[in-house]
């Protein structure tokens, strides 16, 4: 039987979608094409400004919450672990951005491009580790008040921010995650938000994305 549908995975498919394309994009970018390169490092910051706030999230509310419940506290300590590693390979890849955006030049790129695969195999074990382990954990909390005030402390800080996370979330959003958004968040807040509010997202991120994979 398969794991139920969950933000939390619908976050983590944005960040996997965002990693492989970053790295397609590296692999295809051209010589001496700064603008492009310019354009891909903006990229990144957002995928790594979204990721940061829900890890940030998950470091504030969601551990603390978990040390709570029975055998969870090891698997905190570990899920810490994996924030400092996953912090670690991020800040790599974006030296790495910042050195191409610099020079746009292929061999640039395509270091760039290496070390976005390494952060992508770093990130890409937590995520399967989370919804693996401590997923299953909190699904029997999912519907309690003390739950739902963690998912009220989770919520971007305003609206820019939450128009940003929508317009980023949805872009490319597979079938699965697509129908339990539209589930759990009505469509005239989603339009407004991400239409309105986060329009900065399909002005100066989504336009890297043309043409990737």
């Amino acid at each position: 039987m398969s794991s139920p549908m969950t933000m939390n995975r619908v976050i983590h498919a944005a960040v996997r979608r965002d990693l492989t394309r970053l790295e397609s994009a590296l692999d295809a970018s051209p010589d001496g094409d700064p603008a492009r390169a310019r354009q891909l490092e903006a990229a990144y910051a957002n995928l790594y400004r979204e990721l940061k706030h829900h890890h940030v999230g998950e470091d504030s509310h969601v551990f603390p919450f978990l040390a709570s419940v029975e055998g969870a506290s090891a698997l905190v300590q570990v899920m810490e672990a994996e924030h400092e590693a996953m912090a670690d390979a991020l800040a790599e890849a974006g030296a790495a951005m910042t050195a191409y955006a610099a020079t746009g030049s292929a061999m640039d790129a395509h270091a760039a491009r290496d070390t976005m695969r390494r952060a992508h195999e770093v990130v890409e074990r937590h995520l399967n580790h989370e919804e693996r382990e401590l997923e299953p954990l909190l699904l029997p909390h999912l519907e309690t008040p003390e739950w739902k005030a963690v998912e009220k402390r989770l919520r971007p800080e305003s609206l820019a921010a939450s128009g940003r996370w929508m317009a980023w979330v949805q872009d490319g959003m597979p079938d699965e995650e697509r129908a339990y958004y539209r589930s759990t968040i009505p469509a005239p807040v989603t339009f407004l938000l991400s239409r309105v509010a986060g329009r900065s997202y399909y002005r100066q991120v989504a336009p890297a994305w043309q043409g990737t994979a």
